[in-house]
């Protein structure tokens, strides 16, 4: 696969974190996926794992939305730089609903076969997460 057909697969994958579609998760994600949960010992696994994550930020952030800010693709490496948007209106790491509007970046790295996500390493900023909802102290 080239960096180009990479580049466009990803556009995919945004429309499908954006929309939850069990479709969507079939057709990008490799059953043998894996992907890699900051803070998680045992990484989530294939097109079920990954809806899982997206439903745990959902609880949180019903109205989350991922707007894919930076991309970098290189042989079978994708490197993007996400800004998440949401309104914090569930329960998210035992904080109580703020109402509290987030914006928070993610760099994630995946590694893609045959048009399909096979793994997943993510780094969302997770702090700025905590301080934007008031569940850490900012100063």
């Amino acid at each position: 696969m080239t960096s180009e057909a990479n580049k466009l697969t990803m556009q995919r994958f945004v429309e499908f974190i954006n929309t939850a579609s069990e479709t969507l998760a079939e057709e990008l994600i490799s059953p043998n996926a894996i992907f890699h949960v900051p803070g998680n010992p045992e990484p989530m696994r294939g097109p079920a794992g990954y809806l899982a994550i997206i439903g745990m930020m959902r609880g949180g952030f019903p109205d989350i939305q991922w707007t894919l800010e930076e991309i970098v693709a290189e042989g079978d490496k994708v490197a993007a730089r996400f800004m998440m948007r949401g309104t914090h209106q569930g329960t998210f790491f035992g904080v109580p609903p703020t109402g509290k509007k987030i914006a928070v970046q993610a760099m994630n790295i995946y590694r893609l076969s045959n048009n399909k996500f096979v793994e997943e390493r993510g780094q969302p900023d997770m702090l700025g997460l905590l301080q934007q909802i008031g569940a850490v102290p900012s100063h």
